[in-house]
């Protein structure tokens, strides 16, 4: 007899009473939460490809050095009288403290445990709209395989970076203003999401939906509570280090012309990565039939619709969005789905069924994260070779090195060279250097734009991608430079 038919029978079913509410309170939850961190951590070394890793742990160990959070840069060379507007000085700290007692790896159990608590829950708000399990399960576990987005690296959203938070904090606001019942909980929660990362504004769309909606059906008691929250909110992001300077930081980054020049704040359609973005398209088309198809039949609530649409909208606009429209839409889908699925399911069998689905995975998480271990670490794309090169060479150039290499650069050599950029961008650096930079990384190679560059801010040595093959014939067969060091991935021109 099948181990799982048997302990469906009925004869089975005589132990203790509390048994059978907590296997179908947990075996949902046991099996999406251990899946998808398997998942997870089959993909740990992109976890860690966020290219502005490196310089995050550095502002981590600087800030606990100094213990305050700088206001002036110190690994640049370029940032003139700019102040720097760190928004995610908390995320740093934390994740500087968790690095220097666990290394990579306990960075990528902490990025998986995030994952952990939103898809816990998403499979909460999902169970209670009143989506059946079995439809709940196929949602939740759908979008926890899509909204990290691991096909258009760098751009995943759940990686060891602070948009990380941003995407934990959504979720949470979501499902708590669904629930209606912790609502004070969100002005807490926004003092720690401000100082983690610049997304904090994000909050105030969710919680204007659902004010949105209340007002339109005149339901003055959640109108009120709605907005209590909102004015909560708006006074507790003056709870941190830059007061209410934090407003200059988020503007030098939304709507700031860097942001053409980010891949993840490009279209939907510049971020497509065939095949790997099949998957996400057809969630997308699914989506969409299934709201047009059962638009007036299906209860599905109205905040959720609202925030599903618009996100999916934002996010063919820029890309980053595409991911908040995936979570947003795990309460509509399941819905749907529990629309098409037959009526007489036993619950208690598929909650029994998951949980021992579940507890297999996670005895596999152990061996999972054994497996991936030796393979975590930052990009390769600038080696500590590399950076022990540059800093025993030329600790007093004035480099100019590739935007995509500052952070990992300032996290080898801590200001020992300084850089010209890093993904910091305007909350770093002035635009006019900004401009300056952004006309170089180009195939083909800009002569005028690169002369005028080397010559304004003397730069004397370049790092840039060794397969740039035009930029070598520049710098080497045009301009006398010499390539003095070839790395795996980058190489060094000097001038003479």
């Amino acid at each position: 007899m099948d181990a799982l038919e048997a302990w469906g029978k009925p004869g089975l079913d005589r132990g203790p009473m509390s048994i059978s509410p907590l296997v179908q309170r947990s075996g949902l939850y046991v099996f999406v939460i251990a899946f998808a961190c398997v998942y997870y951590l089959l993909n740990a070394p992109l976890l860690l490809g966020h290219y502005d890793l490196g310089w995050h742990l550095a502002a981590g160990d600087l800030i606990r050095e100094r213990g305050h959070v700088p206001l002036q840069d110190p690994w640049s060379f370029t940032h003139g009288d700019k102040q720097w507007y760190n928004l995610s000085w908390l995320w740093d700290v934390i994740a500087s403290v968790v690095f220097q007692y666990t290394g990579f790896g306990g960075l990528v159990v902490f990025v998986v445990a995030c994952g952990a608590i939103i898809v816990g829950y998403l499979a909460s708000t999902g169970l209670r709209s009143g989506a059946s399990t079995t439809a709940v399960c196929i949602a939740v576990f759908t979008a926890s395989l899509l909204y990290p987005t691991f096909s258009t690296a760098p751009n995943i959203y759940l990686a060891a970076s602070p948009n990380m938070a941003t995407m934990l904090f959504c979720v949470i606001f979501y499902a708590e203003c669904l629930k209606r019942t912790r609502w004070f909980l969100l002005p807490v929660m926004m003092v720690l999401w401000t100082n983690l990362h610049g997304g904090f504004l994000l909050g105030f769309p969710i919680i204007g939906a659902f004010a949105a909606v209340a007002l339109l059906r005149r339901d003055w008691v959640d109108v009120r509570t709605y907005s209590l929250a909102g004015i909560g909110c708006l006074l507790a992001i003056l709870i941190n280090p830059l007061g209410w300077h934090v407003y200059d930081g988020v503007a030098a980054t939304l709507g700031h012309f860097v942001q053409a020049n980010i891949t993840e704040w490009q279209s939907y359609s510049e971020n497509m990565v065939m095949p790997g973005s099949i998957p996400g398209m057809v969630y997308i088309v699914m989506f969409v039939w299934l709201e047009l198809r059962d638009r007036a039949s299906c209860p599905v609530p109205l905040e959720a619709r609202l925030l599903s649409w618009l996100f999916l909208l934002l996010g063919f606009y820029q890309f980053r969005y595409m991911s908040l429209f995936i979570v947003f839409s795990t309460v509509p889908l399941a819905l749907h789905i529990d629309r098409l699925l037959p009526k007489r399911l036993n619950e208690t069998r598929i909650q029994r069924a998951l949980l021992a689905a579940g507890l297999i995975a996670a005895c596999a998480l152990p061996l999972t994260f054994m497996h991936v271990k030796p393979a975590l670490g930052l990009p390769q794309m600038l080696s500590e070779q590399d950076a022990l090169y540059l800093q025993t060479h030329f600790p007093h150039a004035r480099l100019l090195n590739h935007w995509n290499v500052g952070g990992i650069l300032i996290f080898r050599t801590r200001g020992a060279v300084p850089v010209f950029v890093d993904g910091r961008a305007a909350t770093a650096y002035p635009d006019s250097l900004l401009r300056d930079y952004f006309k170089l990384p180009e195939r083909e190679i800009d002569e005028a734009a690169w002369d005028a560059v080397l010559e304004k801010y003397r730069i004397d040595t370049v790092l840039w991608v060794k397969a740039h093959q035009q930029l070598r014939r520049f710098l080497v067969d045009k301009r006398g430079w010499k390539e003095a060091y070839a790395g795996a991935s980058q190489s060094i021109y000097v001038k003479p």
